[in-house]
């Protein structure tokens, strides 16, 4: 009998490991490691948040706005790169990047009220305060595209620099790349609401391919513990996220018709989240200066009149003022029904002037009808319309003025000097609304309206004198300046601002001189509509009347005029601002008559030098020059952020970098029996990635491997290959180098390793480096810039698609096969 010997099983091994102990770091999950990670990570966070801040456009104006953006956005991301490359723990990375957005915020927006001009002061909280009202203003005032001034320029480099943080601490600590999505679909969301084209295709395919890169990063550098190899790439990886994406672009397509809410149209261009319904987007105050800084005129509206002379049509009283905006008050429950029958709601005495004007409003859609002051009847209109006895403003609720025409018979009181010399001074039978002035009158406009007026005797002598100040050299004309110093609005903040800065458009110039009137006792509000246009060189003829010019305005022509009042002559209009519209007869005694029409260019207005600005916030990234008004042109500027982006994104995507980034990964390798963490893979696993990369670079210096050869083969070739140039092979470091990792790859796969070895990244510098030595010039160059082993991995990735697309087709075509015969089962058999 033979005695068999029972063996009993060896505890098991790891590659590289020796018996009975355990390797921990093989079935761990690896956690990337210092170096490149933290960096590029930032970097592909800044990426997509900036991508998907693309999108705001249309949401803010012009793109003045972006760079501050840019700054503080890269300025958190470098920090949280900083220290996380210092080995700062989590919660301190978070605390800093915080610190650093705090610093950053206080440099851009607060630098004259913090200490070094970028720590926080007590001052800083209060400019941080205004800056926050500023932005509430334009919120709740304004409609899209809003002016970028400092208030909303601050609040959204604020949140996108707490998006940035959020994004980090999702991709990197909690180690949930996928999940950083939400911080780009929280950007996404407001150009989705508000913007008519919703995100648009540049914000789309900025946030994706941000949103790529973040989950690109974290799958380069935290690969998958199962592979040697130190890849996390499996044979079916590239398979499924050609599934994933196909679904998700799906499912993109689907929802906007599937959920209500979405309006009609493809995602992302014309798909939009609509869920309060459609808004007519109308503050009048506002939206005149976004129509005036319009390059062409939209919503043209032609009419014909009796008059003699071109007129104002009115489209809408603004009244009623809060202390934050002017705004109109429709006063529902006092609104009359029907347009064809029109009375004021006070009385006027002497001359009446009548008028009959043919309106043909074309695509100017807006509730508010514009019509000539004052309305007596209005005939031909479509719909249900309704009027305001105060203000004698037409507007519906249930349809617009787009397609209508209508003509408007008139009936305005003559005014003349003698009589607003000799109305009451005290009104009577007026509204206390108009009298109104909110708490917290800033006071540089009682002391202005005071100063102005001191010298006058009556009411008429201060409209008078406040219209001439206004229209005196020391302030200018300008669309530009109210955006770049912050104060594009109409709230009693801005009006300081303007007051200082005297520079400013009709907006501005029209609440000033309503709220210096109230000041001084005189009942104001403000028309908005449209200036005298211009002549079209066609006639209309009206019923009875006989033949008028036609004339015609455009969205440049918007424009804003206060009108005081005064007893027996009702509501008249003044002409404050200044090279605009054209003052009365009865006001121009100390002024001189502008142009008929808003739409002459900013260069051909008379401009005076204004005094430097000290009250209000300049906004940041922009120069804002003392001496001139003209608008800056953003496109030089843009076209070169552009450039050097795309030069950038080329360089980071450039082979050369990838293959560098490549080799550093592979050989950044610490040394066996070190007790931290170390990067992705381990010490036993580099020998594989050590020839692993010994391979890459021959075939970059034209030494091919097959898979045929063993280890030895392919080190004798590369020793002695004839493309390594006329010196026909190696030197002697770079031959014994080769041996090396040739040896130790061996032992690696096919037995136990050395105990030391010396460390792989010294000798594949060797070997690159004699590689270099003996190649021609095209070959170095071919082998930096377009090295051949990583051009077939992206040849490869490339043609992954239509792999995948081959294997569903043949994976269908099986199924389909399948189920065919399993039907031709089911039938019964022909005889």
């Amino acid at each position: 009998m033979t005695a068999t010997s029972h063996r009993s099983p060896e505890p098991a091994t790891q590659p590289g490991g020796k018996p009975g102990q355990d390797q921990p770091r093989r079935t761990q999950p690896r956690r990337p490691g210092p170096g490149l990670y933290p960096w590029v990570m930032a970097g592909s966070i800044a990426v997509a948040v900036l991508g998907a801040a693309l999108s705001l456009n249309g949401v803010l104006r012009g793109w003045a706005w972006f760079m501050p953006l840019i700054t503080t956005v890269v300025v958190v991301s470098l920090a949280l790169a900083g220290l996380r490359a210092l080995g700062a723990r989590p919660i301190l990375a978070t605390l800093g990047s915080l610190a650093s957005l705090t610093g950053v915020l206080s440099f851009i927006f607060c630098r004259q009220d913090s200490l070094a001009g970028f720590i926080p002061t007590p001052g800083t909280l209060t400019a941080v305060g205004r800056l926050i009202k500023r932005a509430g203003e334009t919120v709740v005032s304004e409609s899209a595209p809003v002016a970028p001034n400092a208030g909303i320029v601050f609040v959204m480099c604020a949140c996108l620099g707490l998006l940035v943080i959020l994004v980090d601490a999702l991709a990197v600590p909690l180690a949930m790349p996928a999940a950083s999505g939400i911080g780009l679909i929280a950007i996404m969301v407001v150009p989705a609401t508000i913007k008519p084209q919703s995100v648009g295709m540049p914000g789309f395919l900025g946030a994706a391919v941000g949103y790529l890169l973040i989950l690109g990063c974290s799958h380069w550098f935290a690969p998958d513990a199962r592979f040697q190899t130190g890849t996390g790439r499996g044979s079916g990886q590239f398979r499924r996220s050609v599934v994933t994406g196909g679904l998700a672009l799906a499912l993109a397509m689907v929802v906007p018709l599937a959920i209500p809410g979405f309006e009609t149209g493809t995602f992302p261009q014309g798909s939009r989240l609509s869920p309060w319904g459609t808004s007519n987007g109308l503050n009048p105050m506002i939206t005149l200066g976004n129509s005036l800084r319009s390059p062409i005129g939209s919503g043209r509206i032609t009419y014909a009149t009796s008059s003699g002379s071109a007129l104002y049509l009115r489209s809408v009283t603004i009244d009623h003022f809060d202390g934050e905006t002017w705004a109109p008050d429709d006063r529902a429950a006092q609104r009359r029904t029907g347009a064809d029958r029109i009375e004021t709601g006070y009385s006027v005495q002497g001359d009446v002037v009548n008028a009959v004007t043919s309106v043909n409003a074309g695509l100017f859609t807006s509730p508010y009808l514009p019509v000539p002051f004052a309305p007596a009847s209005v005939n031909g209109l479509n719909g249900n319309w309704t009027w305001d006895p105060q203000t004698l403003s037409i507007m519906s609720s249930e349809t617009t003025t787009r397609a209508q025409r209508y003509v408007v018979f008139s009936a305005a009181p003559k005014v003349t000097a003698k009589a607003l010399a000799q109305a009451a001074p005290t009104p009577k039978g007026i509204s206390d609304d108009f009298l109104r002035i909110p708490n917290g009158l800033p006071e540089i406009v009682r002391q202005t309206a005071d100063a102005v007026t001191r010298p006058a005797a009556n009411n008429y002598a201060k409209a008078l004198a406040i219209q001439k100040y206004l229209r005196s050299g020391e302030f200018t004309y300008s669309l530009q300046a109210p955006v770049q110093n912050g104060y594009d609005g109409n709230g009693l903040s801005v009006l300081a601002d303007f007051l200082a800065v005297k520079s400013g458009y009709c907006v501005h110039f029209a609440s000033a001189m309503a709220v210096m009137a109230r000041a001084e006792g005189i009942p104001s509000r403000i028309a908005v509509g449209y200036a005298p246009g211009r002549l079209t060189g066609e006639s209309v003829a009206l019923v009875g009347q006989g033949s008028f010019p036609e004339y015609e305005v455009d969205a440049r022509d918007a424009h804003a005029w206060p009108e005081l009042y005064f007893e027996g002559l009702g509501w008249v209009p003044f002409e404050p601002t200044p090279s605009r519209g054209v003052v009365p007869e009865y006001a121009s005694e100390s002024s001189t008559a502008g142009n008929l029409s808003t739409n002459a260019d900013e260069k051909d207005v008379p401009t005076t030098q204004a005094p430097p600005a000290t009250a209000p916030v300049p906004l940041p990234g922009v120069d804002t020059p003392a001496t001139t008004t003209a608008s800056v042109n953003p496109y030089p500027a843009m076209i070169a952020i552009a450039a050097g982006v795309l030069l950038l994104i080329g360089f980071l995507c450039s082979p050369r970098l990838s293959r560098s980034m490549l080799r550093r990964r592979r050989l950044n390798r610490k040394p066996p029996g070190d007790s931290h963490d170390g990067p992705p893979g381990s010490a036993d696993a580099a020998p594989q990635l050590a020839w692993d990369e010994l391979q890459d670079l021959a075939t970059d210096y034209g030494v091919e491997s097959t898979p045929s050869e063993t280890p030895r083969h392919f080190s004798a070739k590369l020793r002695s290959s004839p493309a390594l140039g006329e010196v026909g092979g190696m030197d002697d470091a770079a031959h014994a180098a080769v041996a090396s990792l040739t040896s130790d790859f061996e032992r690696q796969r096919y037995g136990r390793p050395a105990e030391t070895a010396p460390a792989a990244a010294t000798r594949i510098a060797v070997v690159r480096e004699s590689l270099r030595n003996n190649a021609t010039w095209l070959v170095r160059f071919r082998a930096d810039w377009l090295p051949p082993s990583m051009m077939r991995r992206w040849v490869h990735a490339l043609g992954a698609p239509f792999r995948a697309v081959g294997a569903l087709g043949k994976w269908l075509g099986w199924k389909v096969a399948r189920v065919w015969r399993a039907l031709r089962g089911l039938l019964p058999e022909r005889r």
